[in-house]
């Protein structure tokens, strides 16, 4: 069992930045690929960013990629998310989770979750 919290978000001005974290519990950690999802209001979860256990490979959506990047501490049981060059249409809650093998793009194959962080990016 592992649990999630997430933190960091808030409400930004357009072009501005924000780093997420997620705590994880456990000391099994390290041995989880982790991922960053997002919902926004009337829409699916959909996939932001994925990191491998040990931090060596990272994959990243073509939406966020080059303003957004994953990255994590394993020393610390955490999993970042850094956003620069927020945009109106990032509004979303964004969830942390985990899942034991390989990195993945489908929420379908985590298996623990956070409770999410609201970010608000206004224009």
């Amino acid at each position: 069992q592992v649990q999630l919290v997430e933190s960091g978000g808030g409400l930004m001005q357009a072009g501005g930045s924000l780093r997420l974290s997620c705590a994880a519990s456990g000391r099994t950690f390290s041995t989880y690929a982790a991922g960053w999802f997002r919902q926004a209001p009337g829409k699916e979860r959909e996939f932001v960013a994925t990191i491998s256990s040990s931090g060596g490979t990272t994959f990243s959506h073509s939406s966020v990629k080059g303003r957004f990047t994953i990255s994590r501490d394993n020393a610390k049981n955490t999993v970042y998310l850094q956003m620069n060059g927020l945009k109106p249409e990032d509004t979303a809650v964004y969830y942390c989770a985990v899942k034991k093998g390989s990195v993945a793009t489908s929420k379908n194959l985590y298996n623990f979750w956070g409770q999410g962080t609201q970010v608000t990016v206004s224009s």
